[in-house]
């Protein structure tokens, strides 16, 4: 199963959702295929080891079609990472919008399923909309998208689901996703109301699990680790596996 984890807004946990999911999903011997399709690198960066050069990132598909089995970098606790690199940025203006770059990416996770071992493919998008981002939604059987617990967020959902429903004609089909509530505060009323809100809007598609405002899932990439390896017992552990076992009773992963 391939999930997107996609936003664009910055700032609502889209990083580290991807990553803790992953990581939750290991736990359950469920090793993930992540893939960072954004240029900031923020996911690579985390992971520590990822290679500097953009021939050995995911920009080779880009720009020389490489298979992704020859660029991706075991990842201890997870599996495998497909890295990102600044020079991503580029792709918009020098390889163009037609179909075959926007499925790029479809394409190259179809040679890799061949022969790979992981059950779940797990893609971290930039945050804004275009050929990456694209690409994503291209080769995506699922969307996640986080949406931080305020009303700038709630606003940004709305456009999200704009977005992807202009896009369906395009698809050919309208695809999965669950909307997600991050940095939730539970001494807020903030937090319920903009909860509310979105399930009025989205009702089945709000996902009953939400991903507390915690300490831990903040500090745990700053000291490369995942939100299970840097604490465990923490409350966003708790919220993460929480979230995982939702998303794979409702067959979403």
């Amino acid at each position: 199963m391939r999930v997107a984890v996609f936003n664009q807004k910055g700032g609502v946990g889209k990083t580290t959702t991807a990553l803790n999911l992953a990581a939750a999903l290991a736990r359950a011997t469920r090793p993930t295929l992540m893939i960072d399709l954004d240029p900031q690198a923020h996911l690579s960066s985390i992971h520590g080891n990822a290679p500097s050069e953009a021939q050995h990132s995911i920009f080779a598909l880009y720009q020389d079609n490489r298979p992704l089995v020859d660029i991706a970098i075991a990842w201890e606790g997870i599996g495998r990472l497909i890295p990102a690199h600044p020079e991503l940025i580029k792709v918009d203006s020098v390889f163009g919008k037609g179909p075959t770059i926007l499925n790029r990416l479809n394409a190259g996770l179809e040679a890799y399923e061949d022969g790979g071992d992981e059950e779940s493919v797990i893609i971290d998008c930039c945050p804004f909309l275009g050929v990456l981002s694209l690409n994503a939604i291209f080769a995506a059987d699922r969307i996640l998208i986080p949406v931080s617990s305020d009303f700038l967020s709630l606003r940004g959902a709305l456009q999200i689901e704009h977005t992807l429903k202009a896009l369906e004609p395009v698809l050919k089909r309208r695809v999965e996703r669950r909307y997600l509530l991050t940095r939730f505060d539970r001494r807020r009323k903030m937090s319920f109301e903009v909860q509310e809100r979105l399930r009025q809007q989205f009702g089945a598609e709000l996902c009953d699990s939400v991903i507390s405002e915690n300490v831990a899932v903040a500090e745990a990439p700053a000291v490369n680790r995942d939100i299970f390896a840097h604490s465990a017992n923490s409350r966003g552990a708790l919220d993460y596996l929480q979230l995982m076992e939702e998303l794979l009773a409702a067959r979403f992963l």
